[in-house]
């Protein structure tokens, strides 16, 4: 079943950040922020336990509950279990992606894609969020890490706990849709194959955008479009180097990645265009994508965002960036 019905327009706000992603933020930052995304008409809502051990779903939920629940589209994770036990957020680990979430609250996060442990974690977010019901649910980062017996072993917890927990939920009308939210593209092609149990959509962070798209390209999404999988896109900025940013993939930058971005934003300026346009504008245009959503942490990043998304960018621009091999051959364009 297609999401694009259930969602209210083609950006929606990603609340990592809310967790104290890399930087710690004020109680009040993080309330302007989503004031902010809530005034420019921002309606479709991304979060997950593990950003800050619980610190955005609460933050969110905290916006959240100030305003009429039929006015917005909200979408969690599950798979990473918020304990009542407590470690040193400073010395956290999160597998392949290190440490963001440093300044986080101080609960321990345990994997856990297992029936129990999914149910138990949806009403542990729907008590952070303080709502009743959730629209979307994504079976969290199941992808980490995607080499060896350990990955093998963490689908096989999913596919026959997660994924089964959460059909049933979208049949008995709990949720409306449910999918992977994931950073890497092997585990949604491998669900795509499977006869069940059958996902909505996917949140796909990081492996479409100016910066790494060959990838999603070669079968996943027009594999996903076939089957009527909606792609939602997180990380358009590619963990924000391409705005400006410190990090990529979470941690430092390469020297080649830095290369590139280099020739982005020079190619931008050239014809006049905010890097932000062409990252958020190239993302839309495939037919598979039903969405983007970008993550801020300061009121000003979200007008930013729409603005950028509204700018015309030339064909020539595209143009160029297919002549020096940054943009694919088979990558969708924006219309002129």
């Amino acid at each position: 079943m297609s999401i694009r019905h259930l969602l209210p327009g083609p950006v929606g706000f990603g609340a990592a950040p809310l967790g104290n992603m890399f930087r710690s933020l004020s109680d009040e930052e993080a309330d302007a922020t989503l004031r902010s995304a809530w005034d420019q008409g921002i309606r479709y809502f991304d979060t997950a336990p593990v950003y800050g051990a619980g610190l955005a779903e609460t933050r969110l939920g905290a916006f959240l509950s100030g305003h009429d629940r039929a006015d917005y589209v909200l979408s969690t994770k599950v798979g990473r279990l918020i304990l009542d036990e407590f470690e040193e957020p400073a010395t956290r680990e999160l597998g392949e992606k290190g440490n963001l979430f440093q300044y986080g609250l101080p609960n321990r996060i345990r994997n856990d894609y297992g029936a129990d442990a999914t149910l138990r974690s949806i009403e542990d977010s729907l008590e952070r969020l303080r709502t009743d019901r959730l629209d979307i649910v994504w079976v969290h980062s199941v992808a980490q890490d995607f080499y060896g017996d350990e990955w093998i072993g963490r689908y096989e917890e999913a596919r026959t706990g997660a994924f089964r927990v959460l059909t049933r939920l979208r049949e008995e009308g709990v949720i409306k849709a449910w999918g992977l939210g994931v950073n890497k593209v092997e585990p949604l092609e491998l669900t795509l194959d499977l006869d069940e149990p059958r996902p909505d959509a996917f949140l796909l962070a990081g492996r479409y955008t100016l910066l790494d798209h060959e990838h999603a390209l070669q079968r996943l999404l027009p594999a996903a479009a076939e089957r009527g999988v909606d792609i939602v896109v997180g990380g358009p900025y590619s963990s924000g180097v391409l705005v400006g940013g410190s990090h990529f993939e979470y941690g430092e930058v390469p020297a080649a990645v830095v290369e590139k971005v280099k020739r982005i934003t020079a190619l931008a300026a050239e014809h006049g265009i905010p890097v932000k346009s062409a990252a958020l504008q190239f993302v839309l245009a495939h037919p598979a994508v039903a969405a983007v959503v970008p993550g801020a942490s300061r009121p000003g990043r979200i007008a930013e965002d729409l603005g950028a998304l509204g700018r015309p960018v030339p064909q020539a621009f595209w143009q160029a960036l297919r002549e020096e091999g940054i943009v694919s051959g088979s990558a969708p364009l924006p219309l002129s």
